[in-house]
């Protein structure tokens, strides 16, 4: 799935919990962050194809239990409750790998296994032959289903993904969407 699929994601499984913004944020990247290991592109591109660092370690170095026991263990320390915020960032994180499993096949046919257990075992990898195309129409329903989700928060609870940006920015789309989108009248 895409990037921005798996931070909304994250982002409305944040809002199962009363968190505070910075919490909201770990969780939000806890739902991104296997895809670090795709940055390899960068340097496939700046090399102009001499090296295959994203083909060869993309779904490799984050996408596994090793990973997400490091993120969990890490953003926990960087959240005030501890607790719910571990128990989100490890589902935030397993919920990418999910997303990846059921809708990551590329557009040659190519599927992405998951190494799980790496680097604690080399069992076999997680593969789904269902496995849609990153393109494919249930990733885009998901896609608008999470953009709406985050939308309606943001009038309804006063924040928005913006917040981890910048609360000024934050509170100037929520006031628009408010504005734009007035509450109707109480009888």
């Amino acid at each position: 799935m895409s990037p921005i699929t798996h931070f909304l994601a994250g982002w409305a499984l944040a809002h199962t919990a009363e968190l505070n913004p910075r919490e909201r944020m770990l969780v939000s990247v806890a739902g991104v962050i296997p895809d670090l290991d795709g940055f390899g592109i960068v340097v496939d591109l700046a090399t102009r194809g001499a090296t295959d660092w994203w083909g060869k370690y993309h779904h490799e170095l984050g996408h596994n239990l090793g990973f997400c026991l490091l993120v969990t263990v890490g953003f926990a320390c960087l959240a005030k409750r501890k607790g719910i915020t571990a128990l989100l960032v490890l589902l935030s994180f397993h919920l990418h790998l999910l997303c990846d499993i059921i809708g990551a096949r590329g557009p040659d046919g190519d599927q992405w296994p998951i190494p799980y257990l790496e680097p604690f075992s080399a069992a076999p990898r997680l593969i789904w032959s269902g496995q849609w195309a990153l393109n494919a129409w249930p990733n885009m329903l998901i896609t608008a289903v999470l953009i709406t989700l985050a939308l309606r928060w943001a009038w309804q609870r006063g924040h928005s993904p913006l917040e981890m940006v910048s609360a000024r920015a934050d509170a100037v789309f929520v006031e628009t969407m408010r504005r734009r989108f007035p509450a109707g009248e109480k009888k």
